[in-house]
């Protein structure tokens, strides 16, 4: 969490010197001349917004500690990286499926505002944000806690966990196969950070490393 806040606030004071630290931290899609292999680890620490920053933090603070405080700093510490490295593995496939499918045979993009080089548009492509760990932990904690009851705001009544989980995923993958215009959420990266999640927590169950129960 105090890195994320550092960042955000290096971020702030580099743009004052005409940095923008998202250009090299940042995750880019592998086919942009930007793409660099550490971004995989980095866009975790990188956000669009305070908002984005905050709901993120505050989802890391609440599900977060309580799996620390089950798992250890060390196995926390492991599925964090996992889970985000992997949200960041699904979106590098996705969106390549999407350049080949749409934008290979484009030399130029017209991107509303001006006509642009392949190769330049594609390094607008960019992905920040700890929102694939955080669902990967929020996955973590149905699965350990399936039948903790949720208060979720506007519902006026508690949801299971297990519950709760399986509505995000619903809507992250309608809302990812959607591709709406205006939608610059990375949905698939939910997702791969709770496939991810989902495949090392039964990894870690089936060599008898962490016990608990399945949604």
């Amino acid at each position: 969490m105090a890195i994320n806040v550092l960042m955000f606030f290096a971020t702030i004071v580099a743009a004052k010197y005409g940095i923008d630290l998202g250009d090299y931290l940042g995750l880019h899609v592998f086919l942009a001349d930007d793409f660099h292999p550490y971004q995989l680890v980095t866009y975790m620490f990188m956000h669009g917004g305070f908002t984005h920053l905050f709901f993120n933090m505050f989802s890391l603070y609440m599900f977060g500690c309580l799996l620390e405080t089950v798992w250890g700093s060390k196995r926390f510490l492991i599925f964090y990286f996992v889970t985000g490295i992997g949200a960041a593995l699904v979106q590098e496939l996705v969106q390549y499926i999407y350049f080949e499918m749409s934008l290979a045979q484009y030399t130029h993009v017209n991107t509303g505002a001006a006509l642009i080089p392949m190769a330049e548009y594609l390094n607008l492509w960019q992905t920040v944000g700890a929102s694939g760990a955080v669902y990967g932990i929020l996955l973590a904690f149905a699965m350990i806690f399936p039948n903790e009851r949720m208060f979720i705001i506007p519902i006026p009544f508690p949801i299971k966990a297990k519950y709760f989980v399986m509505i995000f995923i619903v809507l992250e993958l309608l809302l990812g196969l959607s591709n709406n215009a205006g939608d610059n959420v990375a949905h698939f990266a939910h997702l791969g950070g709770m496939l991810f999640g989902f495949l090392l927590i039964i990894l870690w169950r089936k060599s008898g490393k962490i016990g608990g129960p399945y949604v």
